[in-house]
């Protein structure tokens, strides 16, 4: 009766504990996460929630175990169940304690920001960071659970120290999924590629959305998404456009008979770049880079602050150039020459519509 009565008083006790140290902790928690001058979240206080009801449960059974609250059968078993709901609650204050680190270091960089190149590249390290650090803490707590249990514990203790076997038989039967998960760790170090980095992967043009330790998703222009392994960036050549800068020059072709006026067109593209908001006022180029049998290639060079502005840019410029020689220079359209020899006198016929490129 004696044992009843003990017993029973642990468990109010234990439950009264629980209820007023767990309100107390969430409440503290609750207060200090509304300031923003701290650094921790808003919402620090519900997703600390269950790890916390669950490490004070595992404080109160080792409190009951060490007091010898229960019996010697009960308390071997209480004992377990204290120790897995502490491990259980460690790792996920670790997981959470490293996701709020990741967020508190890349709290003040913008990745918005039109110009958003060291934010990507923080961004990209501590994202990946972050997987491979939670995945190397939850290896660990399976490890120590295992060890825990005194029939299992040679399992726990091979499960941490013979890596290096595993990792040779592993490596044998799995050498493309060990290959992809430590390209994805090079990339978290090295970075040829960050978030939102503009990229063009087999012949597509897109965005670098999601970056994870076996493969990596480009949004492409058109909303399609490109999975790509990561590997892929390791192995392979691709073009990034925004690796250093996210300023981009753009080009512009435009074939025009040799009656064409260059200087004209010059100035119209200065007026063009000058009127349009697109254009970051650097770079304003024309040259003649090429000449063919019946056209010459006019190159437009304009530069614009990132690869999406620079599209729009060169589609505009494209458009008015092109209107611009159709009102004032139509017969420098590109046509074909055909000379008709009568008697002495050469005679030049006029384009026709088929002739005109």
């Amino acid at each position: 009766m004696n044992i009843d009565t003990t017993l029973l008083k642990y468990i109010a006790i234990s439950i009264a504990g629980l209820v007023v140290t767990f309100s107390i902790i969430f409440y503290i928690l609750k207060k200090v996460g509304k300031n923003p001058r701290n650094i921790l979240p808003v919402n620090f206080a519900n997703r600390i929630k269950i790890p916390l009801i669950i490490f004070i449960s595992a404080l109160a059974l080792r409190i009951g175990v060490a007091s010898n609250v229960f019996n010697l059968n009960a308390s071997k078993i209480i004992g377990h169940i204290g120790t897995l709901l502490f491990i259980l609650s460690i790792t996920w204050f670790l997981i959470i304690f490293i996701k709020v680190l990741k967020t508190v270091l890349v709290r003040r960089y913008d990745i918005s920001a039109s110009d958003n190149l060291a934010a990507r590249r923080v961004y990209t390290q501590f994202t990946i960071l972050e997987r491979v650090i939670v995945f190397l803490i939850v290896i660990c707590a399976i490890g120590v659970a295992l060890m825990s249990f005194e029939s299992i514990r040679s399992i726990g203790v091979s499960f941490l120290t013979s890596a290096g076997i595993a990792g040779i038989i592993i490596g044998f039967s799995a050498q493309k999924a060990l290959g992809t998960l430590l390209a994805g760790i090079q990339i978290a170090l090295t970075q040829p590629i960050r978030l939102d980095d503009v990229v063009i992967v087999e012949g597509e043009w897109g965005k670098i959305e999601e970056i994870t330790l076996t493969y990596v998703v480009v949004k492409i222009w058109d909303k399609r998404r490109l999975v790509v392994p990561t590997t892929y960036f390791i192995e392979k050549p691709f073009q990034n456009w925004t690796r250093n800068s996210a300023e981009i020059l753009g080009t512009v072709f435009i074939y025009t008979d040799f009656k064409v006026e260059v200087d004209k067109v010059r100035e119209e593209l200065t007026r063009l770049l000058e009127g349009s908001d697109l254009w970051d006022g650097q770079v304003n180029v024309l040259q003649v880079t090429d000449t063919r049998e019946k056209v010459m290639e006019l190159r437009a060079l304009m530069s614009s602050s990132d690869s999406s502005i620079s599209w729009d840019l060169r589609v505009y410029v494209r458009e008015k150039l092109i209107e611009f020689i159709q009102k004032n220079y139509p017969d420098s359209l590109p046509f074909t020459r055909v000379t008709l020899k009568d008697g002495i006198n050469d005679k030049k016929t006029e384009p026709t519509v088929k002739d005109k490129q």
